[in-house]
């Protein structure tokens, strides 16, 4: 489809129209069976990041999304197969919380599937959003509104992407709670039960006492929050007195043990002794941990179960008995596992804690210590970081849970030893980001937690047996085969067994946990590729070329997909991994939805065009972060100016007169380009042979040739700010200069000199918008279709060959442009037109320029020009023909 060059082009409507056309042409669609007859090597597989569909999509989200749409367009013009799909993270606590409110529902799993369930309300209205007024409903009809709801959320956002201009293929979309998805993570999860990899354990588990649901460490995010020291005694067998300072007072029952670093010497002849605790009179001992610090407090801790993750290191380390006394809705427990060990006045202070919050029992607490004298002068306060889960409000607390786990590394050196040399073998940009990846990996505490407490995601694959008493044998799992999956324990009969034998004595009962989303999105490369489904496609794009993603989840998506695809393929799932870096507002902080600062990309879209805020983008390498102030966006202004030059300096090449050149040109074969990707015909219309005849046209080609090998260097090193940069120089040039030299010869001129011209022009546009495709989709294709059939973006990308120019670049551009530059300043500082007439000017510089007189007399109209040699460029003695009559 080519049509007729507007009157007057514009950048407005160009989104609506193109995105249609591509669509209806098929233009990014991924052809499965051309693929696998190219062979792997042909193909260029994305492992798209799927946004999550239950939020709204910011500018960050575009900035990242555009870095990945640039690389993967400059490999489609370089001939390979693009696999590059689009994902939708469905699952997770924003899903459940918007399902909730909107219509008026809650989960309960126990309850039984209701066919053709019609919720109480549709869009929040009527509800305060409390549980007790919300209905309580099946997990799978849970599920089915989760869907119900993300399914518009994704239209929205498949919109936004539309209009951005990525070119992915639409008929490649996918559901993290899709019934592919879910096949995908629950066959990863019996292959890593099968192997050992995935096992139960009753541990420690930090817990948000909101969700009510355990937390992995990569969930985790530190706030400061205000708190106090406390100062406390102990008490020594021989009457003395131990102090410590805490600032969770409250834990006092739950304490095991008092800590001090081997080295500090105030504590060595104590070490091995035992001391009892204040109110409660639990005899504890007191031990020695390098994670003591000698210079915080007094020195000596007190060990509780659970405070914080110290808590628990050394609960581990140091084997100590587990006395946990907080519950899972966050409230002091009735009963305490120490209660027999409490004195007569403990069990009475302990009563007096039993149902509180933690922030009640702190403060009753102080007030006991207050009483029994046992608190030391006054709290000292301070704020301190304190963990949260990431998507709560309140502190996590540490619970004592059965949970599922996947090995990570953290207890396996060998595993932890394999997923450090996957990092090694994958190709960061920038590479100094894979530091951030190797300190994590080294880092770990703890295997991977990858059960929740929750309802809207992968159901955990498993059931167990009920013995004579209707006890749950945990240790017995019943599992699936993989033909039966996707499957839901809560609401499917464990395999051998009827839906009547669930809950009874002999019978079943189904695992209630979801898989957290990290368990299901470090599968995105699978559930793309139909891996188990589709195994020709899923070892044709496995491992994929990219994964393009923000530098904040190098913790968990990019680990955990490397770790899975250690433990499922033992390779790594990408050759090269594309890291944004973050946008700061003005202020250079971070953007985020707590700070308040972060902007919607519609607006700007809506109002700069998408071209526009693509350029944006690019503007920025990998691993950068991008300061964005949406008052004043300096680089969007910036790019949209771009969008429209291109617009109109194509209109004004494209109107110099056609001659016999050009038309031999429009009819020339395609010239086979040559490069370490795959060799391919050149765009249709490119020249085999321009017969550029002029130096100054030559010239322009020969320095065209540098940037296109720059240009492509820099795409194939994932630095798109690079290619850009030297692309648009290099553009400003030829509109600025080179376009003002030769249309006086590319219109009036005559015979080889005028076609040269036109030939060059039509040569240079021709390229140009091949190198700015990635960039600017939406102008370069309107330009494209002008003059050629088929898409800019399936043309060949330029390569130097086919300019049909050999020599090297001898500097002549740079020194008429130089040259044109004085002709200017000089009419400029005689406060003349730029059309006035020169009688005559001397101009200096490289015996070089003479091959450029004609075409810098006609652009300054000059009547005798006289040329001097000399090292450097300058205009001199210029007399003006409105200075000559004065």
């Amino acid at each position: 489809m080519s049509h007729a060059i507007p009157e007057k082009p514009a950048l407005e409507g160009l989104e609506s129209t193109w995105r249609e056309v591509w669509e209806r042409e098929g233009t990014y669609r991924f052809d499965r069976d051309a693929a696998l007859a190219a062979g792997k090597d042909a193909v260029f597989s994305v492992d798209t990041p799927p946004p999550t569909a239950s939020g709204s999509l910011h500018i960050g989200h575009v900035f990242s999304y555009t870095h990945m749409d640039l690389a993967a367009r400059f490999q489609r013009m370089n001939g390979k197969h693009l696999f590059y799909p689009m994902g939708w993270d469905d699952n997770g606590l924003p899903t459940e919380r918007r399902v909730q409110n909107y219509y008026g529902v809650r989960c309960d799993p126990s309850l039984p599937y209701v066919h053709d369930f019609v919720p109480p309300q549709e869009g929040g209205e009527g509800t305060s959003g409390k549980a007790a007024e919300q209905q309580p409903i099946s997990r799978r009809n849970f599920v089915e509104l989760c869907e119900r709801l993300t399914a518009e959320d994704e239209k929205q956002f498949e919109e936004l992407w539309r209009t951005l201009g990525l070119s992915v293929d639409w008929s490649l979309t996918y559901r993290t709670i899709g019934d592919e998805a879910q096949r995908a993570a629950q066959r990863a999860f019996l292959r890593n039960l099968a192997r050992g990899e995935a096992y139960q354990a009753d541990a420690p588990t930090l817990w948000d006492i909101t969700f009510r649901t355990a937390v992995a460490q990569a969930e985790l995010e530190d706030k400061e929050q205000p708190a106090a020291y406390h100062r406390v005694s102990f008490h020594r067998p021989d009457g003395g007195t131990i102090e410590i300072e805490t600032t969770r007072p409250e834990l006092l029952p739950a304490c095991v043990a008092l800590v001090a670093h081997p080295d500090d010497e105030r504590y060595q002849g104590l070490f091995g002794t035992t001391v009892t605790t204040p109110l409660f009179g639990v005899e504890v001992p007191v031990l020695a941990h390098h994670l003591a610090q000698k210079d915080k407090g007094s020195g000596i801790a007190m060990i509780c179960t659970f405070g914080d993750v110290t808590d628990v290191v050394w609960w581990r380390e140091l084997d100590l008995p587990n006395r946990a006394i907080i519950g899972f809705d966050g409230r002091i427990l009735a009963e305490s596992p120490a209660q027999e060990l409490f004195t007569d006045a403990g069990r009475a202070a302990y009563a007096e804690l039993a149902g509180k919050t933690v922030f009640s029992a702190k403060a009753r607490i102080v007030e006991l210590l207050a009483e029994s004298g046992d608190l030391i002068g006054e709290p000292r306060k301070i704020t301190h970081p304190v963990k949260f889960f990431e998507k709560g409000d309140k502190p996590l607390e540490i619970v004592s849970t059965r949970q599922w786990y996947i090995s990570n590394g953290a207890r396996d050196e060998a595993l932890r030893e394999r997923l450090l040399a996957a990092g090694r073998a994958i190709d960061f940009h920038p590479d100094f980001m894979r530091v951030r990846y190797e300190n994590w990996v080294g880092g770990l505490t703890g295997d991977w937690l990858i059960s929740r407490q929750r309802f809207f995601g992968v159901p955990i694959p498993v059931w167990y047996p009920l013995d004579e008493n209707g006890e749950v044998l945990r240790e017995r799992p019943i599992v699936p085969s993989e033909e039966q999956l996707p499957v839901d324990p809560s609401s499917d009969p464990a395999p051998g067994f009827e839906e009547s034998q669930r809950g009874v004595p002999g019978g079943f009962v189904g695992e209630l946990d979801i898989m957290d989303t990290w368990a299901t999105s470090s599968l995105t490369p699978q559930i793309a590729g139909g891996w188990g489904t589709d195994p020709e496609l899923f070892e044709l794009v496995f491992p994929y070329a990219l994964r393009s993603q923000g530098q904040d989840i190098i913790r968990t998506w990019l680990f955990s997909t490397v770790l899975r695809a250690q433990l499922e393929h033992g390779e790594t799932p990408w050759r090269h991994a594309g890291i944004s870096g973050f946008i700061v507002d003005p202020d250079r902080k971070k953007m985020s939805k707590s700070k308040g600062n972060v902007v919607t990309p519609q607006g700007l879209l809506d109002e700069h065009g998408s071209d526009a805020v693509r350029y944006w983008a690019a503007s920025s390498k990998l691993g950068t972060d991008a300061a964005f102030d949406p008052q004043n966006p300096k680089q969007i202004k910036i790019g949209r100016r771009l969008a429209i030059k291109v617009l109109n300096a194509a209109k004004f090449v494209y109107s110099f007169p056609t001659n016999e050149v050009v038309e031999e040109r429009r009819e020339a074969t395609r010239l086979e380009a040559t490069g370490d990707l795959e060799t391919r015909p050149a765009a249709p219309g490119a020249p085999r042979s321009p017969r550029v005849t002029e130096p100054l046209d030559a010239e322009l080609l020969a320095e065209l040739g540098v940037v296109i090998e720059q240009a492509t260097r820099a795409y194939r090193e994932f630095d798109h700010a690079r290619a850009l940069e030297v692309t648009e120089q290099f553009f400003w040039t030829f509109c600025d200069d080179y376009l003002e030299l030769v249309k006086e010869r590319a219109y009036t001129g005559e015979g080889a000199a005028q076609a040269s011209a036109v030939a060059a022009l039509r040569t240079a546009i021709d390229v140009l918008l091949r190198l700015l495709a990635p960039v600017l989709p939406f102008a370069t294709e309107e330009v494209w279709r002008w003059t050629h059939e088929g898409s800019v973006h399936t043309a060949a990308w330029p390569t130097a060959l086919e300019l049909g120019v050999t020599a090297e670049p001898r500097g002549l551009l740079p020194a008429v442009s130089a040259a044109l530059i004085g002709i200017r300043r000089a009419k400029t500082e005689a406060k003349a037109s730029q059309k006035t007439e020169v009688l005559s000017a001397t101009l200096a510089g490289p015996a070089i320029l003479a091959q450029a007189a004609d075409d810098l007399r006609a652009v300054g109209r000059i009547a005798r020009l006289d040329l001097v040699v000399a090292d450097e460029v300058a205009v001199t003695d210029v007399v003006l023909a409105e200075t000559a009559e004065a």
